[in-house]
């Protein structure tokens, strides 16, 4: 069969006001239009829906039967418009962010605190890991967006858009403090230990590549999976690293980090917003995207 949408909705109201006029009002229409529905419906179906009387209508069984589907169905509806409706109004939605360590710390947390004091409603999911990993989780819709450092390694679905610069500095701890007021080329500074992210992150491969743009080899002695776990290691003198400035100006990380000074300028960074090119964000997501703009 091949009924109106339009026929199916009238019944469900006809049967839900328990009368024509009930019907009519609810749905911004007359009442005869709600008769002509009503009838072409129990002819298609090729039975009675409903038994008339003055006090209004009634039920048949099989338009009893027919109800417990229509009904469920019209529910489900009614529902998804309402769910929809909060997610506009932002009074609920969920937010999933694949983020690295850099662009969770140096933009993403003091966004979400002010998005979360605008719109408690909104549920925000993070999955915390390195470049690689957040486009893959982008790529494979575990994530709306991603908020990854340059270099991405994106493909031609994807679109990045820089929000934030930052700068890294090379720092070393306490053992290493005769170093505090030399200042060292790249090659000497290859001399001591390194530690560094590991060969699988994004910022191993810039590093690689300056070094390399250098006439040496980027070739650390310990490798840490995130940015986290490597300034322990530098605090307790395992190497010499490059970390973002913004990790390193807390005083609490100065009593132990010596900076040093280089003569080759250490390549900048940047924060990037990572969307797949043929996927519309939510209206929750786009306002947080637009929010990580404005905070730049």
């Amino acid at each position: 069969m091949n009924i109106s949408y339009d026929y199916y909705r009238i019944f469900y109201y006809v049967a839900k006001c328990g009368s024509f006029t009930g019907a009519a009002n609810a749905l911004l229409n007359n009442q005869p239009n709600i008769t002509r529905a009503i009838k072409a419906l129990e002819y298609e179906l090729g039975c009675t829906l409903f038994i008339r009387s003055n006090k209004g209508v009634t039920l048949t069984p099989e338009g009893e039967k027919l109800y417990q589907h229509i009904a469920v169905a019209f529910q489900q509806i009614e529902a998804g418009e309402a769910e929809i409706s909060l997610d506009k109004t932002l009074q609920k939605g969920i937010v999933s962010i694949a983020v690295s360590e850099v662009a969770l710390h140096g933009l993403l947390l003091p966004v979400l605190e002010s998005y979360h004091i605008s719109f408690p409603g909104v549920r925000i999911k993070i999955s915390n890991c390195s470049t690689p990993q957040a486009i893959s989780e982008l790529r494979n819709g575990l994530a709306d967006f991603a908020l990854v450092t340059t270099p991405t390694g994106i493909k031609e679905d994807m679109k990045a858009v820089n929000i934030k610069s930052f700068s890294s500095v090379a720092v070393c701890g306490t053992a290493y403090s005769e170093l505090k007021t030399k200042k060292m080329t790249l090659k000497e500074l290859a001399e001591y230990p390194i530690v560094s992210l590991d060969s699988k992150t994004k910022t191993y491969e810039l590093y690689s590549k300056w070094f390399s743009e250098n006439g040496l080899v980027f070739s650390p002695d310990m490798e840490a999976a995130t940015t986290d776990q490597l300034l322990p290691m530098i605090k307790h003198n395992l190497g010499i690293g490059f970390v973002p400035e913004m990790f390193v100006e807390n005083d609490n990380e100065k009593e132990h980090i010596i900076r040093l000074s280089l003569k080759e300028k250490i390549p900048n960074g940047s924060i990037c917003l990572v969307t797949k090119k043929d996927i519309s964000l939510s209206v929750a997501a786009k306002e947080l995207t637009k929010m990580l703009f404005e905070q730049k």
